[in-house]
């Protein structure tokens, strides 16, 4: 163990002498240029020098790698005219400052301007040409600081990623006018970064908001496989899915992947999506559009950024038949006074050097050949005005010159301290600091990111009556403002996809209207999703509902669940069939009783009537009056009176009409027993002893009627378990043991009643009554016996209904059987209405 610390020491110390020595022998090295030096395309020299990349050119050429030779330089074509704006008017900038007398009064700006032909691979070659010194002197060693204080570019933010890389580890500041990637907002990786644009995170947010303030759910979206695209992208994918907003499919290219851009046009021809969201690079999107008018796919409406949405180059007839009505965020319109007759005068008098060549023609075109595409542009100046980043370029440059100012020390009458060495890192310090405002009233500083505040037009491709393109401004964002307040779209402004004046639609699935719910489909997003109906008890009353809400316990869903309503309340009432239809029986059954009462009075004077005590007989008619109309409390909407009023009524009458029929029972029992020789026995049992006998049995059912009214009576109550839409308003018994006594108790006078009826069945008479006391206690038992589990499972008013029934069968089967067979014997048989044929002995019947 210890050997090996040892050999780790030693190894640690030979690396150091080794470094060392590598140093000493770089510091010691004579400087020469290593191959063909990178000259700029166009260049000037000056006490302070500003660097510059711009693919001033959009097409590279690779020479042929064949290892035979040495390989020729990298060629360009293709004039990217925005970007040589760009170039035109950082010179524009440089040679207004070197004219002022307030700003770096006796200081001159030089430049230094690469062409990095839109790729990376001319991108580093043009860096390391900006970075190194073309000419050495004698004896110079490789030790020497960079002339450059500063570098303006790249338009890209993948080329200004290399950029800032490069340049890091020297301090240099870079400042780009456009490349709003996201990852160079990182200071630890990029400390020496500033840019006069925002970061793609507000470009990011914004499209989210267009998306969502203009209901869409559904889109799709493509981006350049770079620095910008990637991160751009990635940005709005998560605002979009805290948004809400789905997005179908999300797929990339880069400008050299031919068969990338050919799965991205086949993606958007399989898909749904009627809206694309194009976080695409300013090359990128020339090829996707040339792609686009060859497959021939239009009516979608496309929402771009703005590395190309205000593009002149590609606002064609051809392309606004794919693109137009086209939105997009665009940098803001700002006119730069001059500038325009700079571009095409003074610039091409002072900057191009094949211009200014004496001498004969050959030695003119060897001089122009490199500037022969660039001279074509000489006198064109229709695109000047519309070019919206030559603000931000003219910023960058004032920034730079500012910082400069204030490390110079300088002042307007006596000049600035041209001997002060500045470092690279004092000029990134100083950056840091300024703040200024340009003559078209922008201020400008930057923020803790080196970035500034971000400010952009929404613009609109509309084509005009004359056959002629423009991007019209029909809102913005600015993030300086109050959240709520950034963003506004105009959108009675806008002119949609196709030339259409109504906004389209892009959605997965349709709303989901009130009265159901969102049910996502399976392995789809979330904007995917069937609209289920609410189950019933449940009301949406929204659009596109997550859930349904279940109503209060009073309530219920109406036919269209969007809306809770009333239950349905429901009980026995006068007014609906079932409840006529035993008011009807009730009636008739109290009808048909004072019939037999009428009857019996008329005849209360005939053996038949007088038989087994006439007097209980009038007492059971009208006990059995009362049992029939009792029934009536049943009906109707229960309050707390009638609850009590129909339990205890039915109860004490069926006791009262139970204990005369009892009484007629004994009485017949205890007049065959006083026939026998020496029996006294109906002295015991006299008139007297059954009135007293009916009224004890009433007053005993009449105690326990108190005491269950005393102790918890029958009250209303809302049964809300049974059925869940619609509320059941019954008599809730209280106490059920009160209620089964006072049903078991007039079960034990029913089956007294019947065992005493059964044992005098026999006794000898032409007209023995007990045998139809027997016959109608079956009845009445057998009726109360299914009465139990019939009231028991019957729901809500079937309840009351089967009481009632039972009531009512109960009370006919006694008038019936023991009234019957008198009213026959009285209204058919009058012949046999005498004493002498009651009393006739005659064989006895077994029954």
């Amino acid at each position: 163990m210890e050997m090996s610390i040892f050999f780790k020491m030693l190894l640690f110390l030979y690396t150091l002498l080794l470094l060392h020595q590598l140093h000493t022998k770089a510091g010691n090295t004579l400087c020469r240029m290593m191959g063909d030096p990178k000259y700029p395309l166009i260049s000037k020299n000056g006490d302070i020098i500003i660097g510059a990349l711009f693919p001033v050119h959009s097409t590279e050429t690779l020479p042929s790698f064949e290892f035979t030779k040495k390989p020729q330089p990298l060629s360009c074509s293709s004039v990217n005219l925005r970007d040589f704006r760009l170039a035109q008017i950082m010179i524009f900038a440089i040679e207004e400052i070197n004219r002022s007398e307030s700003l770096l009064p006796n200081v001159s700006i030089g430049y230094r301007i690469y062409d990095t032909c839109g790729s990376r691979l001319s991108t580093m070659s043009a860096i390391m040409g900006l970075m190194n010194v073309q000419e050495f002197g004698v004896g110079d060693k490789c030790t020497a600081q960079s002339p450059l204080h500063a570098i303006i570019g790249d338009s890209e933010s993948t080329a200004t990623v290399i950029l800032s890389r490069t340049t890091g580890p020297f301090k240099i500041p870079v400042i780009s006018h456009s490349a709003s990637c996201e990852c160079l907002g990182n200071r630890k990786d990029y400390p020496s970064f500033f840019r006069t644009t925002a970061s793609d995170y507000h470009q990011s947010r914004a499209l989210a908001y267009i998306v969502k303030d203009l209901g869409w759910s559904w889109v799709g979206a493509v981006n350049s496989d770079n620095d910008y695209g990637n991160y751009g992208m990635a940005i709005f994918l998560k605002i979009a899915q805290e948004e809400g907003i789905c997005v179908e499919y999300s797929v990339k290219f880069y400008r050299t992947e031919k068969e990338k851009l050919q799965k991205v046009i086949d993606t958007i021809k399989k898909s749904t999506a009627k809206v694309i969201i194009a976080f695409v690079s300013f090359l990128e999107m020339g090829l996707l559009i040339d792609q686009l008018s060859i497959q021939n796919i239009t009516g979608l409406q496309v929402i771009g950024v703005k590395s190309w949405i205000t593009s002149e180059n590609y606002i064609t007839p051809n392309s606004f038949r794919v693109l137009g009505g086209s939105l997009g965020f665009a940098m803001r319109k700002i006119n730069i006074e001059e500038f325009s007759d700079y571009a095409t005068k003074a610039f091409w008098e002072t900057t191009i050097p094949c211009l200014h060549t004496e001498g004969n023609s050959s030695q003119y075109a060897l001089n122009c050949r490199r500037y022969e595409d660039l001279l074509v542009l000489k006198n064109y100046n229709e695109d000047v005005t519309e070019h919206r980043y030559s603000a931000n370029v003219y910023e960058a440059v004032y920034a730079v010159a500012y910082s400069l100012h204030s490390l110079l020390k300088c002042k307007e009458q006596e000049g600035c301290e041209k001997g002060l060495t500045i470092q690279p890192q004092q000029v990134v310090e100083a950056l840091k600091k300024v703040n200024f405002t340009v003559k078209f009233g922008d201020r400008v500083w930057f923020d803790s990111t080196g970035a500034t505040v971000a400010q952009y037009e929404v613009v609109n491709w509309q084509q005009n009556s004359d056959g002629s393109f423009q991007f019209k401004p029909v809102g913005y964002y600015d993030a300086s403002l109050p959240p709520d307040q950034r963003f506004v779209l105009n959108t009675e402004n806008i002119i949609w996809a196709g030339g259409k004046l109504q906004k389209p639609r892009s959605v997965c699935s349709e709303s989901c209207p009130p009265g159901t719910r969102k049910a996502t489909q399976k392995g789809r997003p979330i904007c995917c999703y069937d609209c289920i109906p609410c189950a019933d008890g449940e009301i949406s009353n929204e659009t596109d509902s997550n859930n349904c809400k279940q109503c209060p316990g009073e309530y219920w869903s109406n036919a269209e669940k969007n809306k809770c309503v009333l239950k349905a309340v429901e009980f026995l009432s006068f007014t609906e069939f079932m409840g006529i239809v035993l008011v009807f029986f009730s009636l008739f059954g109290v009808g048909l009783t004072v019939l037999v009462a009428f009857l019996f009075y008329s005849k209360k004077d005939t053996p038949i009537v007088k038989a087994n005590n006439s007097e209980l007989s009038f007492l059971l008619l009208f006990s059995l009056t009362l049992c029939f109309l009792c029934s009536l409390t049943f009906i109707g909407r229960p309050t707390e009176w009638s609850c009590m009023l129909r339990h205890t009524a039915f109860g004490i009458t069926f006791v009262l009409c139970i204990s005369c029929v009892l009484g007629k029972t004994i009485v017949v029992l205890m007049a065959f027993k006083a026939t026998l020789p020496g029996s006294d026995v109906m002295k015991w049992f006299g008139p007297a002893q059954q009135r007293l006998s009916v009224l004890t049995f009433t007053l005993i059912q009449v105690l326990i009627c108190v005491l269950w009214l005393t102790i918890s009576p029958p009250f209303p109550n809302k049964n809300m378990k049974y059925y869940k839409e619609k509320i059941i308003l019954e008599c809730s018994l209280g106490s059920t043991i009160g209620f089964w006594a006072v049903l078991g108790y007039i079960g034990l006078l029913a089956i007294l009643c019947f065992i005493l009826a059964f044992l005098a069945r026999t006794l000898p008479d032409n007209f023995n009554e007990a045998k139809f006391i027997t016959f109608s206690m079956i009845i009445f038992c057998a009726v109360w016996i299914t009465f139990i589990p019939a009231y028991v499972s019957s729901p809500g008013k079937f309840t009351v209904a089967v009481e009632i029934f039972a009531i009512l069968a109960s009370s006919i089967s006694l008038l019936f059987c023991i009234f019957a067979p008198k009213c026959y014997i009285i209204l058919c048989k009058p012949g046999q209405n005498t004493k002498k044929h009651v009393i006739g002995k005659t064989p006895a019947k077994s029954y």
